[in-house]
């Protein structure tokens, strides 16, 4: 496969604001993790310990985002009365990426009428929730601002742009899968540049409560990623935005790059002991698939960058899966460091 160049990024996750500040948090082992704030919902009315009681959570923890309901809109040309419909994961989107093509050193209206691609996980419509439960209240613009295709439209539309715009929702692999489908159009030549990125915010009580009486969820708040202690997983939100350009096109541009795509894959688990539990000899085929598409050896993969939620069902099938591959043909100084950052800042799901 062609490789595939990194040339910006912007993220907004618990406890910071841009690629520095996060560099910090993880350098620095800092917990994001807190209290659900008061202007959520009331944790008190939906809390309970005993897990699985009918309508109620066992955690009160997450990772958040401050002020997620402030937005400049007049700084994207809509107006005031629209940017009350429109669904925050929307705003964050523009928001982090305008960011991104800042770090990229790249003029927004450089971009109008180019052949860049947008794609966008999400999977959360909690904001939808909302505003349907006073049917007097809805107004025309509440399609376009809950509807979770127009996440990766509404940015075409503001910046002009020209190639595919789609959102991906895969569950938990969804950013993933677009960082994948975005290379494809690059390989393709069917865009130039792309915009590809996640956004995940919790503003409905109902998802934790559903994950709750699946029992994902840990009652102390924390992933303890391969940890004998794992009990589940704590929810998270954010949203990260990176800019793809062809490798070859960003040497030529002389554009600053700051990591490189050599390859990647996707594949379905198919049929395991259960529709949401991991199979391991599909994620060892899928670890494979990459690694040759990106013509890499196993023992040259020194970091990964794990699912590693913290449950006792997935997380011992990632480790097995991984080992299986990946030490094969490594010699026993050559160390392959394992992680998540879920430990840090949660599950941020899509």
């Amino acid at each position: 496969m062609e490789p595939i160049a990194i040339i910006g990024m912007g993220v907004r996750f618990p406890g910071a604001k841009d690629p520095e500040s996060f560099w910090h948090l993880l350098r620095e082992g800092v917990d994001a993790i807190t209290q659900l704030p008061n202007e959520r919902w009331s944790i008190d009315e939906f809390y309970h310990p005993e897990p699985a009681t009918p309508g109620k959570m066992i955690s009160r923890y997450g990772g958040f985002l401050d002020r997620v309901d402030s937005f400049d809109s007049s700084f994207f040309g809509i107006s005031p009365r629209e940017a009350e419909s429109i669904d925050p994961q929307q705003r964050l989107v523009l928001e982090v990426a305008w960011q991104a093509l800042e770090n990229a050193g790249i003029p927004s209206d450089k971009l109008a009428g180019s052949q860049t691609g947008v794609f966008i996980a999400i999977g959360n419509y909690d904001y939808g929730r909302l505003q349907s439960k006073n049917f007097s209240r809805l107004n025309a613009y509440d399609g376009s601002g809950t509807t979770l295709g127009i996440a990766a439209n509404r940015l075409s539309y503001v910046l002009d742009l020209r190639g595919p715009s789609l959102v991906v929702e895969t569950s938990c692999s969804s950013s993933l899968v677009a960082v994948h489908l975005a290379c494809q159009s690059l390989h393709t030549n069917e865009s130039n540049l792309c915009m590809v990125g996640g956004v995940n915010l919790m503003l409905s009580p109902e998802p934790s409560i559903i994950f709750s009486q699946a029992q994902m969820m840990a009652p102390d708040g924390r992933c303890k990623t391969f940890d004998a202690s794992a009990n589940g997983y704590v929810r998270g939100e954010g949203v990260g935005i990176i800019v793809l350009k062809r490798l070859k096109d960003a040497l030529r541009d002389g554009d600053n790059i700051a990591a490189i795509i050599k390859g990647s894959a996707v594949i379905q688990d198919c049929l395991s002991n259960g529709l949401t539990a991991p199979n391991g000899p599909s994620q060892q085929a899928v670890i494979r698939k990459a690694l040759e598409n990106s013509g890499v050896v196993p023992a040259q993969i020194s970091y990964v960058e794990a699912h590693g939620t913290g449950t006792p069902l997935g997380d011992p099938i990632e480790i097995k899966s991984l080992k299986a591959v990946l030490m094969e043909g490594r010699d026993p100084d050559q160390t392959c460091y394992i992680g998540s950052v879920k430990t840090n800042i949660g599950h941020l799901e899509p």
